[in-house]
């Protein structure tokens, strides 16, 4: 062991006993604002377990004769220690999970310079300590925002359903694939018959536009959710390894996950020991309960992109389908006429997803479909005398 290495060893415990007494004062401060007791005896624990760690490294230091550092907070780090505390339990919780990586990561840097095999040891059990209060605080972060958002409201209620999907699955986005579909050739469709006055170039222009519309959506929707399905698989798969490696540490974050939801201590504990006892279940609680979905849940991304390729197409040849018959002016009154009727019963089929009142949706979206279609449709009049 070189004096160097034993150097940058003691320098790296008085930086771990400076950022466990600064989560210390965090969890301490939230402790004191909060108000339900159930939460606020979830952050005491915190800042209990925290007061352990920066003990651990207080008496290896004085083993090593070695001196704590200063125990002073410099002027950012009260500003942000307040800031926290103003914003709330959830916003808080959310912010420190940035700050317990970056602790989680410090230790593992930490543990290739331990002393000896004594010291491996505790650096990596306080580190286990470190990533289950980083899991815990993401995971109250997305409780805390799911609970304030309609749509994630709608997946715990029916997060059991398998045709259920966030956003509304597939309907969902077939309903707002033909609207993107519908707005953007009917814009180009007005846009091009103000400029040629109906002329064969519209039905070009409208084909062209669905076209383009309907792959761009339909890529667009594959490729995001094949991410969002790699991402969530990942996230089922870490819990799957957690469950393998750590039942205890998963039990107990279980049991602090429904503590912060209001489940009484005792309750809570009965209940993440008897979801983990069987695995499968375990699993499944874990994903759906704390991350907010499910293998189940997770979106085919050949299903999403056929759905949104289909209806943006549909949506998008409804503008152009007067211009197959006739030309001229009679042709862009039809499609005006149709485009509008399409706009409120695209507008009404939204309160399938979004739960709101059928005809003021319907009505909005044809409004904003005549602005989008009246405001190009000048646009090509006053282009007009330069199309030849």
């Amino acid at each position: 062991m070189t004096p160097t290495q034993s150097e940058e060893f003691i320098r790296g415990l008085q930086r771990a006993w400076s950022a466990e007494q600064a989560s210390l004062r965090i969890y301490g401060d939230l402790a004191r604002h909060e108000k339900d007791p159930s939460r606020r005896k979830v952050l005491l624990k915190l800042a209990e377990s925290e007061q352990q760690h920066a003990d651990r490294w207080a008496n290896r230091l004085k083993e090593l004769n070695s001196p704590l550092p200063a125990d002073r907070e410099s002027l950012r780090q009260r500003l942000w220690r307040w800031i926290l505390v103003q914003s709330g339990t959830d916003n808080a919780l959310k912010q420190i999970e940035k700050a317990e990586d970056q602790d989680e990561e410090q230790y593992g840097n930490l543990l290739e310079l331990a002393l000896s095999p004594a010291d491996g040891e505790a650096i990596q059990t306080v580190r286990e300590d470190e990533q289950g209060h980083s899991r815990l605080m993401h995971k109250a972060g997305t409780a805390a925002e799911t609970a304030a958002n309609l749509q994630g409201r709608l997946d715990v209620i029916l997060h059991r359903e398998s045709w259920h999907k966030r956003g509304g699955g597939w309907i969902g986005q077939a309903i707002y694939g033909a609207n993107d579909g519908l707005g953007s050739v009917f814009g180009i469709v007005s846009g091009v018959a103000g400029a040629t006055a109906g002329g064969p170039a519209v039905l070009v222009a409208g084909l062209a536009g669905m076209l383009a519309s309907a792959l761009s959506m339909g890529s667009g929707a594959y490729l995001a959710s094949k991410a969002e399905r790699e991402i969530n698989q990942a996230e089922i798969d870490r819990e799957r390894r957690e469950l393998e490696t750590h039942p205890e540490e998963e039990m107990e974050e279980l049991s602090l996950f429904y503590q912060l939801k209001g489940v009484p201590e005792q309750e809570a504990n009965t209940l993440a020991m008897h979801l983990v006892a069987q695995p499968d279940q375990a699993l499944r609680t874990l994903t759906s309960e704390e991350l907010g979905f499910n293998d189940q849940s997770l979106a085919n991304p050949w299903v999403e992109a056929l759905s949104a390729t289909l209806s943006t197409a549909f949506g998008a040849f409804i503008p152009i389908i007067p211009f197959f018959f006739t030309r001229g002016y009679p042709a862009i009154i039809a499609s005006f006429v149709i485009s509008t009727l399409a706009h409120f019963l695209i507008g009404a089929a939204k309160t399938i997803v979004t739960g709101l009142n059928p005809w003021k949706s319907g009505m909005e979206m044809t409004l904003v479909g005549l602005g989008e279609a009246l405001t190009t449709y000048v646009l090509g009049l006053l282009i007009s005398p330069y199309v030849k």
